[in-house]
């Protein structure tokens, strides 16, 4: 089995910004909930069996108490704010698993979900579905692999080398050395891209590094490593196929309704009919 993990608050920014240039600001009021229940239908359309979703039910998380210019909810349109937690809502009626992240992030959800996924014998692939730079971390061979809507392309362990100029593991290096600005870190000053790239080549993660190469800034850059690094050990499910799709529940339709999109629940309704081995 092949299982999708699908980062539920950049496809929710994605469709809510994306349907802004041709709505002129009237914002429709669950119009992002039903752009990223399209894209869901989307991938079990094209032969997705197990689908999760993970989703930033708070915004902070433990981070915001180790950096305060940590990225936080302050600023977010509140149109878009409104629409977080009916996406969770609608997401879990149209049978799709859905993990409300609050401690944590929707990242280390992803993150976590993936390593669970990894790990079953059974699973052939996990496709993790954003082009968060973070993720590439979880990236392993051509098992682990990031899926990136904006670029059209599969990120594999040899893509991100190409694209980072390391492996996934020392991305968090990479990111503690060269910031995050969607993340609200600075990285270390003096220290680009391809400088943080050739020097993690020359010497492996930053702990290891010799202490005169970042002299008093050692202990901000592994603060910034610690930020960047994704925890994978939420207890997200017990079994795979607690991601299995099996159809909508009994109330989707009155989600239909809501969102004013009965074209949504025709495709599901395709699905459910089509011989479950008609599946690409």
């Amino acid at each position: 089995m092949i299982v999708h993990l699908v980062d539920g608050t950049y496809e929710l920014f994605r469709h809510f910004y994306g349907q802004r240039r041709f709505n002129k600001g009237k914002d429709a009021p669950l119009g992002a909930v039903r752009g990223v229940l399209g894209t869901v239908v989307q991938l079990l359309e094209g032969g997705a069996s197990h689908v999760g979703v993970a989703t930033d039910h708070v915004i902070e998380s433990f981070r915001n108490d180790l950096w305060p210019t940590y990225k936080t909810g302050a600023g977010m349109e509140p149109a878009l704010w409104a629409q977080f937690r009916p996406l969770e809502e609608a997401l879990a009626a149209m049978g799709v698993a859905c993990w409300p992240m609050i401690e944590l992030e929707a990242d280390d959800g992803l993150a976590s979900a993936a390593r669970l996924a990894a790990a079953d014998a059974r699973v052939e692939k996990v496709c993790i579905w954003t082009p968060d730079k973070d993720l590439s971390q979880c990236v392993s061979g051509t098992r682990v692999v990031q899926m990136d809507h904006r670029g059209r392309r599969i990120r594999d362990e040899a893509g991100v080398v190409e694209k980072f100029g390391v492996v996934p593991a020392l991305i968090p290096d990479w990111l503690a050395l060269v910031g995050d600005a969607a993340d609200g870190y600075p990285g270390i000053s003096g220290i680009g891209a391809t400088g943080a790239a050739r020097l993690l080549r020359t010497h492996g993660p930053i702990e290891d590094w010799p202490p005169a190469m970042l002299g008093d800034r050692v202990e901000r850059a592994l603060l910034f490593k610690r930020l960047a690094t994704l925890r994978d050990d939420a207890p997200l499910f017990d079994d795979v196929e607690e991601t299995a799709w099996d159809g909508p529940e009994a109330g989707f339709p009155a989600w239909l309704e809501r969102m004013g999109d009965g074209r949504l629940g025709e495709r599901l309704a395709a699905l459910m009919e089509r011989p479950s081995d008609s599946a690409p």
